[in-house]
């Protein structure tokens, strides 16, 4: 796992604790994927939150406990074994830099992409550490199709493939980070005796699609709502977290929002998360759906690819509004 020396915790953000801004969080919305009305369900969701929790999902609770117990023995190798796993950079092994861009924050990470095997050396077991990867991702891959295809439903949009078939293409661009935040007991006092988290992974929202997040049972995200609050999100291994990512947000005109969210360090327990990123192959290009404007409602985004889009957000720091960009500016 990630060893920091104590002097080296300054170089990490902290977020001060407000006990006030949530005292009373709302609900995060939870969808029972077996249930006739969890499209509707799923819409209202995406649009008000841009984020949900959904249950019945369809994958196998061995598929999950195999792959973490895979990732677990993973982060527990040494550091010069871990560094011999992954691809091209920027996949691969890496900790504390999150990307290229000045970001850090209190994590180490495996980031591969999901249409090529990935290179495991380093590992204890490759195939059995192969063989658990391809299991969990080839399970939630069907169920975020799913996930899709029912947002397709509850938007009226024909046909109703037209966004599960963009993970589904052989060229899609999807990529799975397994993300390992260590234990980490300093905590930050401030003058007036008030005590600060350090920032895990700084807020920011996803650039493709959609994202699929399982967890264990480790506290640390939150997402922030429509009026800058942040929430936490109470953890729950057996269930799965989805988000609306940049991407989703452009193809529904900006009806439902990419999420922003942040993953805080947890003083005690160590938190693994796995998060399947749901992106279009790289030469597809983003715009609003023409089936779902309406009248003269006019396009708030310039069209781009996905590539030109992946490109931009890979140049800028976590925290930046990426699409800003590629916003219109529209008549009012």
């Amino acid at each position: 796992m990630v060893i920091l020396s104590k002097p080296a915790i300054e170089q990490f953000s902290c977020i001060r604790n407000k006990q006030a801004a949530t005292l009373f969080p709302p609900l995060i919305p939870l969808v029972d994927l077996s249930k006739p009305d969890s499209r509707q369900q799923i819409i209202k969701a995406c649009e008000e939150f841009g984020f949900f929790k959904v249950i019945n999902h369809g994958v196998p609770m061995d598929f999950i406990s195999r792959l973490e117990s895979e990732a677990t023995k993973f982060f527990s190798l040494p550091l010069s074994e871990k560094e011999k796993t992954g691809q091209p950079k920027p996949y691969g092994y890496g900790n504390k830099r999150i990307g290229p861009n000045g970001d850090v924050g209190w994590v180490e990470y495996l980031l591969l992409t999901t249409n090529q095997d990935p290179n495991l050396l380093g590992t204890e077991n490759p195939e059995s550490f192969r063989i658990a990867l391809d299991n969990y991702m080839a399970a939630v891959k069907k169920m975020a199709c799913e996930i899709l295809e029912m947002i397709a439903d509850g938007l009226k949009i024909q046909p109703r493939n037209v966004l599960s078939k963009l993970m589904m293409d052989e060229q899609s661009d999807s990529v799975f980070r397994l993300n390992h935040y260590p234990p980490c007991p300093e905590v930050v006092q401030s003058l007036n005796g008030t005590s600060s988290n350090v920032i895990g992974f700084g807020e920011h929202t996803d650039p493709q699609i959609i994202s699929v997040l399982r967890s264990n049972n480790t506290s640390g995200l939150q997402i922030s709502l429509r009026d800058g609050t942040w929430i936490s999100v109470p953890p729950d291994q057996y269930s799965f977290f989805i988000n609306v990512g940049d991407s989703l947000q452009v193809m529904t005109n900006g009806r439902f929002k990419s999420v922003k969210h942040r993953v805080l360090a947890n003083s005690v327990k160590s938190r693994l998360s796995m998060i399947y990123f749901c992106g279009p192959p790289l030469s597809e290009k983003i715009a609003p759906l023409p089936s779902l404007m309406r009248g003269d409602q006019q396009s708030l985004y310039k069209e781009f690819t996905w590539f030109e889009y992946k490109k931009s957000a890979y140049s800028s720091r976590l925290a930046d509004n990426r699409l800003m960009h590629f916003e219109k500016i529209v008549a009012s």
